[in-house]
């Protein structure tokens, strides 16, 4: 199967040697589930740098079929190594902004607005980090970006700071409740991610790339002074 390591993001194919799974029927009176079975399922990394472990299970039903018990309908999974699918960010990055984006991460399941919160607060620091904008209120400080960057990205950006504000900020009404779906707080969480290679990793290139050039500069500079004084 195709596989990227979440560890270290080598992307590579999983073969029989790096991969194991096991389903059992779980052996009890059926509860109010019905009948149920139990399934672990482990790969590890091909790269000889990582091999680390991501580990998962889940609950199924189970159904009788010719007379053996087999996996049915998925009940509840559970990623339990390693526990989120947050990309492993660069030491260059704060780490304020990295812990919230790991447990944004973490929580997306248990708690999507939560989760959608701690992106919003993410952002509000790449913002002011990367951009030196700093203001009373986010919204602010978004408004101040809305020159330097993109529309799309723009909007983008806001509408995390506008989704974050749910989980953040209580409604007048406290019997209005507005769910946000795992799949919603994802969806902030990509932008993270996105932002974090567009502002974060690129100027990282380009500061290695500029020293690159220079030190070549000065290797050839440093040639013809050799030569000229032979």
């Amino acid at each position: 199967m195709n596989y990227t390591c979440l560890y270290c993001g080598t992307h590579t194919t999983i073969t029989d040697p790096n991969k194991y799974s096991r389903w059992i029927k779980i052996g009890i009176q059926p509860s109010e589930l019905g009948e149920t079975g139990f399934e672990i399922a482990c790969v590890t990394c091909p790269n000889k740098e990582c091999q680390k472990l991501l580990l998962s299970a889940q609950l199924t039903k189970a159904k009788l079929h010719e007379g053996n018990w087999e996996k049915s309908t998925l009940i509840q999974k559970w990623r339990l190594l390693p526990e989120s699918e947050a990309k492993v960010l660069p030491d260059y990055i704060p780490q304020a902004i990295k812990e919230d984006y790991y447990e944004a991460c973490r929580i997306r399941d248990l708690s999507p607005k939560a989760s959608a919160t701690l992106s919003r607060r993410c952002l509000q620091g790449m913002i002011r980090d990367f951009w030196g904008i700093k203001d009373s209120t986010l919204k602010k400080e978004i408004d101040a970006l809305e020159e330097k960057i993109d529309t799309d990205v723009w909007e983008s950006i806001d509408a995390v700071r506008s989704v974050g504000n749910i989980g953040a900020h209580m409604e007048k009404d406290i019997n209005i409740i507005i769910d946000v779906e795992p799949k919603e707080a994802q969806l902030l969480i990509g932008l993270i991610e996105q932002l974090v290679d567009e502002w974060y990793v690129a100027r990282e290139d380009r500061k290695q790339r500029s020293e690159k050039i220079k030190a070549l500069a000065q290797s050839k500079v440093e040639a013809k002074t050799i030569k000229t004084e032979e």
